[in-house]
This record gives structure tokens, C-alpha cells and sequence, in this order.
């Protein structure tokens, strides 16, 4: 009998599942694959970003348990089902130079440490595809880079008997991909949609800073058209980490499904043949179960 497509998607704080490949994860889960979000941390440094937060004592008090809070709430959204790796975050060192990371912290521990959770999770969980963040993080924060590090070690460990022995029967996953959430491609269409239907766009300066570095790789665009409101309530549930006010959320959903209504990725890994570019992340594996 076929199995259920299985999806992993490895972040390293509560609100990055939601806003990065959150409209992707509801369609899959609308079309009966099992998603698994996982936390890499608690987010417990993260800033307090909404502006009619920030005086909160209660938030200055507990800022890990609204945060938990908040995430039961984005994933009650999406439908996805979540885990906790349970390690502290890094907070992003700012000042030159920068301030060394606190002890304890989740960037500062041994791969093999910090990777044996995932590597248990994805072998109990047995994921078909797995998403995580480039060699950057997706950018620079130190717990975005030690989340692609466990993601690509869990990827190549998980299906050796050798290697984290005592921690479930082996699986091995067969794609891996990086989340690609904004290339110059797309912000200059959404910038070009955003003027064309008369209204103001957010992304001026930020193409005008752009610089010469190298454009992103594209290899799989997923349509996520009828999924934009899920993906923007997921992403409100983290009321922390947003600022309702910001240019982000004023640009129209008809703006978006017009000129991007895709998520985009790059298949980095693949265990079976693949021929880019695809439409799916599970190009290649749809022959193996059934949903």
C-alpha cells in the first residue's frame, strides 16, 4: 500500500514558518500531504517588532511563552503539525565589532548536539522532502545559519545506520530544498504590479540598495494563488514580530496573484532523477504515494 507524501520544514524561530513558505505548506496540506513544521528555538531574544507591543510588560516578562502562544496559533492556520527542538536562541549580535553570542545558545553548540534531535525527528517523522535556509541562513542571523547546518547534516545522517546510533531505524530523505523567499526578480515585479495598479510600493529604496550581488537560484516555483489569505493570517498570528502597518501587508492580494503567485525554492539535493525547473516539490516522488 502507497504512503502518505510526508514534507519537513526545518526554521529556526517561531514565526519563519510563516513567513517563509507558509502558502506552499497549505496547499500541500489541502491536498492530504503531512507537514511538519519544525522550531529550532524558542525565538526567546527575538525583538518585539510591533510597535503597539513593545511597552508590553507582559511581554517584557515572558516573551517565550507569548511567542509559543503565538506559533500554536500560525500553525492552527496553516493545519500543519509542529515540534519544538527545545534549543535557546542566539539573539542577532549587533555593533562593531560584533558582541560574542551568549553562552548556551543554539549557534554555539557541537553539530553532532545540535543536530541529534532532528535527526531522531526525521527519522520517526520520515519525511519524503525537506526545506530549510541556504549556507547564509537566508541571511545572516546565527541561528539561521546553525539551521541549515543541522538540516543538511539530519539529510545526509538520517538514512545511515552508522551514524547517531540510538536514535531511531534509518530514513533517508530524498529532496532537499532551500527556501527562496525574495529574489530580484520577484521584488521588481511586485514593484512594477504594486505602481501599475496605482498604488505605493515599499520596494523603491530596497531596489535602489539592491547592489551588484549575485541573483538567487531558482529552480522550482509552487503556486500558492488560492492560499495568500492563510499565508497572511499564519504570518499575523505572530503579533510579536509583525508591524500590521507595514508596506509588506498593504500589498493587494489581486497585485501578488497577477504578477508572482508562487513561492520559490532551489532543489539542492535529490536522491531521485530530477529535471529543473519544476512546479512541485514533489516532482519524482508522486509515484511513490498517494494522497
Amino acid at each position: 500500500m502507497a504512503e502518505r507524501l510526508r514534507l519537513m520544514a526545518v526554521h529556526a524561530h517561531p514565526d519563519d514558518e510563516s513567513s517563509k513558505g507558509a502558502g506552499t505548506m497549505a496547499r500541500y496540506v489541502a491536498e492530504g500531504v503531512h507537514v511538519l513544521v519544525v522550531t529550532c528555538t524558542g525565538g526567546e531574544r527575538g525583538d518585539v517588532l510591533n510597535p503597539a507591543l513593545r511597552d508590553d510588560p507582559r511581554l517584557i516578562r515572558d516573551i517565550a511563552e507569548f511567542r509559543r502562544q503565538e506559533m500554536a496559533q500560525a500553525v492552527a492556520e496553516l493545519g500543519v503539525d509542529h515540534q519544538w527542538l527545545g534549543f535557546v536562541d542566539s539573539g542577532l549580535p549587533e555593533g562593531d565589532p560584533l558582541p560574542p553570542l551568549p553562552p548556551g545558545c543554539f549557534a554555539l553548540e557541537p553539530l553532532e548536539v545540535a543536530a541529534e534531535p532532528l535527526v531522531a525527528l526525521v527519522r520517526r517523522f520520515r519525511p519524503h522532502v525537506m526545506i530549510t535556509y541556504d549556507e547564509n541562513g537566508g541571511y545572516p542571523h546565527p541561528d539561521h545559519i546553525m539551521s541549515h547546518k543541522v538540516s543538511v547534516e539530519a539529510f545526509e545522517a538520517a538514512g545511515d545506520p552508522e551514524r547517531y546510533p540510538g536514535h531511531g531505524d534509518p530514513w533517508q530523505p530524498l529532496k532537499l530544498y532551500y527556501d527562496r523567499g525574495f529574489s530580484r526578480a520577484k521584488v521588481e515585479a511586485l514593484h512594477a504590479g504594486l505602481l501599475a495598479a496605482g498604488h505605493p510600493s515599499p520596494f523603491a529604496e530596497w531596489l535602489e540598495r539592491w547592489g551588484t550581488e549575485r541573483e538567487i537560484n531558482i529552480t522550482t516555483q509552487v503556486d500558492v494563488t488560492d492560499f495568500l489569505e492563510v499565508r497572511e493570517r499564519a504570518l499575523r498570528a505572530h503579533a510579536t514580530q509583525i508591524d500590521p502597518e507595514n508596506g509588506f501587508f498593504m500589498i493587494p492580494h489581486d497585485v501578488q496573484r497577477a504578477v508572482w503567485p508562487w513561492e520559490d525554492f532551489e532543489l539542492v539535493r535529490s536522491l531521485v532523477p530530477a529535471s529543473v525547473p519544476e512546479d512541485d516539490l514533489f516532482t519524482g516522488l508522486r509515484s511513490l504515494a498517494e494522497v
